[in-house]
């Protein structure tokens, strides 16, 4: 019997809370063995750079040890101001060349120091007929801001062996679950980044991440009615219901949704005026700012694109005694990122 193949335990560390995530390879897809997530003190985390790594380690180990998660190897996502994603176009060359171009020629299309900076590059394969360019997906994430997570999370006794950047952890469980070939935008809402990915013909054509988030709703709520955080995150989604103070809310639901719909749109038309002949067929959300109340048919109306609320899990098996149906439900928007990571083998 084939030996199972391990997958690393999807770690997603947000600026509001961490989500883990774990799947087991089956012949038929992927099994759901254990999610969960845990609220992050404010400012532990901010713009992607760990402040208070003792604080977040203890999260994370305690989060491990409530799931009864066993496997060690984790991978991690990043985003912010610390990583460029930059797709440049080159020659083609081997491999082994590419490489050694990069390494050599990367700070003309970086604005970092290039001693300071992990490198990665993905060749997009998009020579055509002549066979003489291509596409080349360049990360460069600085080093200080990795090593911090890797340090947090080996104090923690646990083995980071994946560093991925979110936007391309969504794309991968995106494409990993729906096998689509759809022209998609994804658009991941969290506390307080958006990430933006364009998918066209399988490959990423756009990649951002936008510095506004859910959380910025929920304060303006907080502000304007004079209440707790909490108090506000409810009237956000929907559960708490607003009589006397409805006109205000629905003013900065509409003022701050405007404003995260005016960055989508930005990314869609920039990708519509240089493909003109490959149009988009949806968008697809996810990340907690996505079950804000009535957001999707205000995507929807705005951009006159489909759009659904992304459930990674949707054709997953899993065990309703160990795991609610309910959380899952409840929970699976704000989990695509981990899942994404989750889905990664741990064969490095």
């Amino acid at each position: 019997m084939a030996k199972k193949e391990q997958l690393v335990t999807g770690v997603d560390i947000g600026s509001s809370a961490v989500k883990v995530c774990q799947l087991q390879k089956t012949g038929k897809g992927y099994n759901l063995v254990a999610l969960g997530s845990a609220a992050l003190p404010a400012g532990s985390v901010e713009d992607g750079i760990l402040q208070e790594p003792d604080e977040v380690g203890k999260i994370i180990a305690d989060l491990f040890k409530n799931l009864k998660i066993k496997n060690s190897k984790v991978g991690i996502s990043i985003s912010g101001y610390s990583v460029i994603v930059k797709k440049i176009n080159l020659e083609v060359m081997k491999e082994e060349e590419l490489a050694e171009y990069i390494n050599s020629e990367a700070e003309q299309y970086i604005p970092f120091d290039i001693d300071e900076v992990y490198l990665d590059f993905q060749d997009l394969k998009t020579a055509g007929e002549d066979g003489e360019r291509t596409d080349i997906m360049l990360v460069a994430a600085k080093k200080e801001v990795i090593d911090d997570y890797l340090d947090m999370l080996q104090e923690q006794k646990l083995k980071p062996v994946l560093v991925d950047v979110d936007g391309f952890a969504l794309e991968n469980i995106w494409e990993t679950i729906t096998e689509n070939s759809e022209n998609v935008a994804l658009v991941d809402i969290g506390a307080s980044k958006m990430n933006i990915n364009i998918i066209a013909d399988g490959a990423s054509v756009l990649a951002r991440d936008v510095a506004v988030g859910s959380d910025q709703l929920t304060e303006q709520i907080a502000n304007s009615l004079d209440l707790e955080f909490d108090e506000a995150e409810k009237i956000k989604l929907g559960l708490t219901a607003v009589e006397e103070d409805k006109e205000k809310v629905e003013e900065i639901f509409s003022q701050t949704c405007t404003q995260w719909v005016l960055e989508m749109k930005k990314a869609i038309d920039l990708y519509m005026a240089n493909n003109p002949d490959r149009p988009l067929h949806r968008l697809i959300v996810s990340g907690g700012g996505s079950k804000v109340n009535g957001l999707i048919s205000f995507i929807e109306k705005e951009t006159g694109l489909d759009v659904i609320s992304f459930n990674p899990f949707q054709q997953m098996n899993f065990n309703k005694k160990k795991i609610d149906p309910d959380y899952i439900e409840a929970i699976a928007p704000e989990m695509a990122i981990a899942a994404g990571l989750a889905i990664r083998p741990a064969d490095f």
